[in-house]
């Protein structure tokens, strides 16, 4: 055991030594005093998460559940997708006029790098950070199916954006098990010199269609 890591562990045991040996973490309670609830209107949350994604240099875009599935196809024409990757389980609806789909499980790692793109739903948004979370579940996909392709086209519902990232965190307890992402913007990243590279863990380019709910005749 090297010098530097005994001393680690030593420190460590010192801080620990008045602990009761059958003591655990549930055994001490812990001060929450940041807010967990987004209090704000629902307009102005959603509008926070559309800003939020925009800020990150994605592309933003409102639709109303009516013309969902033109919005789609004209996101897809504006950037001349021609094979678009999709999860087995996506919304019929959903699908492009004039698109070839090549649908996941089973898609191989050279056909997901060379699609045009990726189309999925989403499992929340939050406001306050503008990020996107997916976690496998319907229409969404296996974690692989968004990291590859250079362009994803994502879907999220008014209904599923939420104000703070605790309340994101209590949504997703049930399904805690399950990989799940978070995606604030295009992946990027920096070397050493701060020179930013986009693409390199993800899409290079993220769009996102927040959904309203369709508008009924009273």
């Amino acid at each position: 055991m090297n010098t530097a890591k005994e001393a680690i562990l030593a420190r460590v045991s010192s801080a620990l030594a008045d602990v009761p040996p059958a003591e655990t973490s549930n055994d001490v309670p812990l001060p929450r005093l940041y807010r967990t609830v987004d209090e704000s209107p629902r307009a102005h949350i959603i509008e926070q998460f559309a800003d939020r994604v925009a800020e990150y240099n994605a592309k933003v875009r409102r639709v109303n559940a009516a013309v969902l599935p033109q919005a789609i196809a004209e996101a897809c024409r504006a950037r001349g997708v021609a094979r678009l990757a999709v999860p087995a389980d996506l919304p019929p609806g959903w699908t492009p006029e004039g698109i070839t789909l090549i649908r996941d499980p089973g898609l191989t790692i050279d056909q997901l790098e060379t699609s045009d793109g990726v189309l999925t739903a989403c499992a929340l948004g939050i406001a306050q950070t503008g990020t996107i979370v997916l976690d496998s579940g319907p229409g969404q996909g296996r974690r692989i199916l968004t990291l590859l392709p250079d362009y994803h086209l994502c879907v999220v519902f008014e209904e599923q954006i939420v104000g703070l990232v605790p309340e994101a965190i209590a949504r997703l307890a049930p399904v805690s098990q399950r990989p799940i992402t978070f995606i604030s913007g295009p992946s990027a990243t920096s070397d050493i010199e701060l020179n930013r590279v986009e693409g390199v863990h993800g899409p290079r380019t993220l769009e996102v269609l927040v959904v309203a709910p369709e508008l009924k005749d009273a």
